[in-house]
Order: structure tokens, then sequence, then C-alpha cells
């Protein structure tokens, strides 16, 4: 087998495959090579969106969509001016692949399966001569003066240009650190939190809109919050664990969670409708209907949690219980012990530092004719598209340049 290729992209995923195509495409005469460790590539693509394939999320103004980027919102800027998810739309449109935009915003294949981009990377990988080389676990890189060499387990390779989009490798991070790059050390990014607590041990599967924040620290976030079996999940949560990432790793996951179920009612806004309440509904029984929207049986879990029995009327409730009530609602403090990994969706949060990037090329500012795409970058972004698009972006600058 001949293994001097023009280009070779170490990385069988969605990077590296959006890489290839493109720069297969803007110039069909190079020899273009796909390395992939495992049997199988775009495993990642396979599972994303619970197999449906979250391709990039209905937010098209790249000021906007920066925002949603933990690590990397203020390099992304000019990359998402050059690419965005309206760009993302257009190339698969243009590939046979239509998507669709659901009420929360994130898009996925009008097929609603990720075999549908599976098969439009795998069919214009095959009709543009690219070589998929699975099983080819990279040891080594080492860079000539004219070239690129690439060791596996199995031969050795050479190209005139290097691109890795190994997503989250700590072999090839390592390869990258002995050849003069830093590494941003690897921690989780998207987990849900584990807290065992009377007030919602039986409430697994309820939801309710609320800000929540990390006592002692300035991390907050709101949205949805889904009540689990194991703790507390749902996008407010995954949204604080992106942007706490470090800060929570350093706690060791073991912190004081702060919890408004009323999200933008503050305790003495409260205090003044319970207060209401307790005029308006002086014989009914506290307990039995939530006056707020969520669901009864939170409610009734978190009067119960302030003293309150399930007899007691509205005309009987004390000031002490309405503080206590309104400290419930919102400002109620559970204890976070450990973290669970968000579904299949393992994202983490480090990688190669940013500084050392040219993000109009996506070239290294350290070792000429080496790029970086996607994950094996310290770019992370929450759930719903996001992650996707930044490797999407990468690989079109990518080809750009090259």
């Amino acid at each position: 087998m001949n293994t001097d290729f023009d280009i070779i992209i170490v990385g069988g995923g969605a990077a590296g495959f959006f890489t290839a195509i493109n720069i297969a495409e803007k110039n069909k005469h190079l020899k273009v090579a796909i390395l992939e460790r495992g049997k199988e590539v775009l495993s990642k693509v396979r599972i994303s969106g619970g197999g449906r394939c979250n391709v990039t999320h209905a937010c098209f103004i790249p000021n906007d969509l920066v925002k949603f980027y933990p690590r990397g919102e203020k390099e992304l800027r000019g990359p998402f001016h050059q690419f965005c998810s309206g760009d993302t739309i257009e190339w698969f449109e243009n590939h046979g692949v239509p998507l669709k935009i659901e009420e929360d915003g994130r898009m996925f294949p009008e097929s609603n399966s990720s075999q549908t981009i599976i098969d439009c990377f795998t069919d214009n990988v095959h009709k543009l001569g690219i070589q998929v080389l699975t099983g080819q676990s990279v040891q080594s890189l080492f860079q000539t003066e004219e070239f690129w060499k690439v060791e596996t387990n199995k031969e050795t390779f050479a190209c005139k240009k290097l691109i890795i989009s190994a997503g989250s490798n700590p072999k090839v991070w390592e390869m990258l650190s002995e050849l003069g790059h830093s590494i941003i050390p690897p921690v989780p990014s998207l987990f849900t939190f584990n807290i065992k607590d009377p007030r919602i041990k039986d409430l697994m599967g309820l939801s309710a809109f609320a800000s929540v924040k990390v006592k002692g620290s300035k991390l907050s976030a709101s949205g949805p919050l889904l009540i689990t079996h194991w703790g507390m999940s749902g996008p407010g949560i995954l949204r604080l664990s992106a942007w706490g990432a470090r800060e929570l790793a350093d706690k060791n996951y073991q912190f004081a969670l702060l919890v408004n179920w009323l999200n933008d009612l503050d305790f003495e806004e409260v205090i003044d409708v319970l207060k209401k309440l307790k005029e308006e509904h002086t014989k009914k029984t506290i307990v039995k209907k939530s006056p707020f929207e969520f669901p009864n049986r939170l409610w009734e879990s978190l009067v119960l949690a302030s003293g309150i029995t399930e007899e007691t009327k509205w005309a009987d409730l004390s000031k002490k219980q309405i503080n206590q009530l309104a400290e419930q609602l919102t400002n109620g403090v559970f204890q976070v012990n450990g973290k669970s990994t968000f579904k299949e969706e393992f994202v983490t949060a480090g990688g190669v530092d940013l500084k050392e990037i040219n993000f109009k090329t996506m070239e290294s500012k350290l070792l000429p004719n080496l790029y970086l795409a996607g994950e094996v970058l310290n770019i992370d972004a929450i759930t719903g598209g996001f992650n996707f698009q930044n490797a999407w972006t990468g690989g079109f600058i990518i080809s750009e340049a090259i």
C-alpha cells in the first residue's frame, strides 16, 4: 500500500470526515487519507441526539452563537463569521440531507436518523477517493523539513499537511504535548448532579423551570430542571455543569446548590404572593394545589419541608411558616455529592491551548502544516448541536486554508 499522502487526517469522527470531504471537493488532485484507531468510524455521530444526530442549532448570528461555548467563546467569533449554522444547513441540503428545526432550536436530519449523516459522509468519501483506514492507532508524530511522518501500530505514513481531529484522545494530546503544544488538562463538562434529599426522593420525572446557583460562587444558570432517581438533570443543570466544569472539578463535585423553583421571583416577592393567598383562600388546604406553575407533587413536598402539615389551611399559616415556605421556594439548599455522565454525550473541557492556534486557518502557531479541528482543542459547548457546529466550522476553515 502507498503510504504517502498530501493530507492525512487523524480521527474518523465528525470533524475528520467533514474536513476531508471539504478539502477533496475543493482540490480533487490531493491524495487524502483518514486514519481511525477503532474498527468503526463516526461512532459518536451514531449515538448523538439519541441516535438522531443533533447536527446543529438554529442560532444564525455568530455573536449569539458563541455564547453557548463556555470555552471557545472569544476564539470562535471570527470562524463563525466564515461558516455558521446557516452554512451547515445549506451544506447538508446540497449533499442530499435536508435538516429540520425542533421547538427548542435543535436541528436534526428530516429522516430522524443519524445513519443519514453517516451515509452522506461515507458515500462522499468513497466518491471523492478519500482513503479511510481503520484499526490505525497512531503511536508517534514526527515533523521533518518537508513532511510529517505518522507512525501507527501497522505502518508509517508520510504527508505534506497533517490534521488532528481525534477528539478527547489523551494519547494524541500527549503526542501534541511532546511536540510543544500546551494541553489544558481535561475535566468532564456536561454532567448531572447526584443529590439524595427527602424533598425530591419520590419526584422522579418531574420538571420545573428553575434558576440554580452554586453556593459561595458566581456560578448560576436557569432553564428546565429535571428531577431524576439520582438527583437533578435537565438543561438548567447541564448549563451550570458546562460553565462550572473547572470550578466544580476543583470542588470534587461536593457543593451546596441553591434552587429557586420560581426562577424569576425573589424571596420578598414570594412573601407578598403567599400573604395574598392567605387572605384569598382562607378555608382551602395549602398542600392541595400549587398556586405556581410547577407540579402539585413538588409543591406538596416543599410545603411539608417548610414545617406545614397536610391539614393546615391558608388562614392558619403563621408568619414563620410563610418565611420558611418562601425560602424553600426561592432558595432551597441541596447538597450535591458527585456527578453522573449525561446520557452517552461525554463532553470534556480541556485540550490544546487556544492561544496556540491561528483561528483564521485553524493551523498550529507552533508547528507549520499542522491543523486542529473539533474537541482536540480546548473548546466545548452545552448540549444542543453546538459541539458539532464547532467541528463543521473548524473543518470548513481548514479546507479553505489548504
